[in-house]
């Protein structure tokens, strides 16, 4: 089965073969060539495998990014095993749920997360933890110290292993239930890394940070796997707040970096922006949300050298599916672009017809990227694919010449009145004042509107900015069932580690008593 395979755990020896010298992964003091790094793959994959990791099994973790996390990430892969990669801002009731869901045998768990984990195992599968300890940390007792996991035998394992196998369960983020374990195989998760190196450009010059959680397959699959696959040099760090990332550019000399709106935006604010050595970031990715016009150009003015790429997707999809390219960043500003390199993409109505141009639809796909199902549940794996395409559950349009714009997800379009309100429309609005930082627009339950419009806003520091502000600006420019019937001021605006809004929360937040 070896002569013609290609799983990950393939792809990483075949990159330190060709470039055994160049620099692989940097964190903190620790400094892997891709010799190194396939050598260290090599020595933790027989480390596991004694402690009875073997094709198949599920080892779950629970882990900030690091070098540790990359490791174990090519390793798994290496033993046929399948990575379950944990959010971890769950609660330890939600952690449970994934590892009892997924029937994870092995858990590897930053020393930070040691209390969640340690609740979270109960009851479930999970016959050993890893500790990976920073700063010297001890391991509690009975689990195992990541160091101590290491075999000496630095060949790679011999396994019986095959493209279609799986390699990973992401579980998507839950709203209204309980989230969806998305299975993919390694063939997926490779063809989506061909995507990305081709729309996206990721050469094997780059020199890219991570600083989004490489828990989620954004920073897993679009970024560092590509990265790997290429033989590119890859900065890795725990957070994306601006005091981090600033200064990892200038010390790398950093070409590349992917990070949502919010973040882009909160480095636009950051103090130090305007302090740091930024003339070696040649590539910007954005993604989760639309940047805002304004943004945009302001990017274009403080970093003219930066091309910028819009990659949106979904974890099912392994996750690119479109890609707005850097020349049509104003030209079609707020669109997704086009079908990536492997995906077919479509806008369809509720029979699963195309959708005329500017007609809102459903995004479909076909791919070798999509995943094979849901774990565990074989009734949404059937709705999802009704019809030979997979659903994907958000709202777009289509123009004349095929990009698309998303409009929003199902679940975030406000229905108010008997007229259905687009949150990102009016967010893009409401960031044309100049005095706004940030915003997110929910729909919340009102008395007669059944869901009214809401602005919750941010405002720029040291700026004044009043609700009559914000809805004056929109009146002028848009109808009037779009116009916020509330403005929300807040210091922030509630994120999860990737970047993206919790509108969940901010819509839980928020009472409309008595409002018009």
């Amino acid at each position: 089965m070896t002569l013609r395979r290609h799983t990950l755990g393939d792809l990483l020896r075949r990159t330190a073969a060709r470039t055994p010298a160049r620099p692989a992964v940097r964190h903190g003091d620790v400094s892997w060539t891709y010799a190194e790094l396939d050598t260290v793959c090599n020595r933790l994959a027989h480390g596991l495998a004694a402690r009875g990791l073997g094709r198949g099994d599920r080892l779950a973790l629970l882990s900030r990014n690091s070098h540790a996390f990359v490791a174990i990430r090519f390793a798994v892969a290496r033993l046929g095993a399948v990575l379950v990669p944990v959010n971890f801002m769950l609660t330890a009731e939600e952690v449970a749920y994934v590892l009892g869901h997924s029937g994870a045998r092995m858990l590897c768990v930053e020393d930070e997360f040691a209390a969640i984990a340690r609740d979270a195992v109960t009851g479930t599968a999970v016959e050993i933890l890893i500790h990976l300890g920073r700063d010297g940390t001890a391991a509690p007792s009975g689990w195992v110290p990541f160091e101590q996991v290491f075999s000496a035998d630095d060949q790679e394992p011999v396994v019986d292993l095959d493209t279609g196998d799986l390699a990973q369960i992401i579980y998507t983020s839950g709203t209204e239930s309980r989230p969806k374990g998305a299975m993919l195989t390694h063939d997926a998760v490779i063809w989506q890394y061909v995507s990305c190196i081709i729309d996206a450009e990721i050469g094997a010059d780059d020199i890219l940070l991570h600083a989004l959680p490489l828990y989620h397959c954004a920073q897993l699959d679009v970024f560092l796997g590509p990265a790997v696959y290429v033989g590119a040099s890859n900065v890795i760090v725990a957070q994306p707040q601006p005091e981090v990332v600033l200064p990892m550019i200038a010390r790398h000399g950093v070409t590349s970096f992917f990070a949502p709106p919010t973040v882009w935006i909160a480095l636009l604010r950051s103090p130090l922006f305007d302090q740091t050595d930024l003339s070696s970031l040649r590539k910007g990715y954005y993604g989760a949300a639309i940047m805002p016009v304004e943004v945009l150009g302001e990017i274009g003015r403080r970093l003219p050298n930066v091309r910028l790429w819009n990659l949106y997707g979904q974890t099912e999809i392994a996750p690119l599916a479109t890609v707005l390219k850097p020349d049509d960043q104003i030209r079609k500003a707020g669109s997704a672009g086009h079908p990536a390199l492997n995906v077919e993409t479509r806008v369809v109505d509720d029979a699963g017809r195309g959708v005329p141009p500017g007609v809102v639809g459903e995004i479909v796909h076909r791919s070798p990227q999509l995943l094979q199902g849901y774990y565990q549940d074989q009734e949404r794996t059937a709705t999802a694919f009704e019809g030979g395409w997979f659903h994907s559950g958000d709202l777009a349009t289509v123009d004349a010449e095929g990009y698309i714009t998303i409009v929003d997800r199902k679940k975030d379009m406000i229905k108010t009145g008997g007229e259905n309100v687009a949150s990102r429309e009016v967010e893009e609005t409401i960031y044309g004042v100049e005095s706004v930082s940030e915003v997110a627009v929910v729909g919340v339950p009102h008395p007669y509107w059944i869901e009214a419009v809401v602005a919750v806003v941010v405002a720029r520091a040291g700026q004044t900015l009043t609700e009559d502000d914000v809805v004056t600006h929109c009146r002028a420019r848009l109808a009037g069932f779009k116009v916020p019937k509330r403005v929300v001021f807040l210091e922030a605006l509630p994120k999860n580690p990737s970047g993206k809004v919790l509108k969940r929360q901010l819509r839980l937040s928020i009472s409309l008593e008595g409002a018009e």
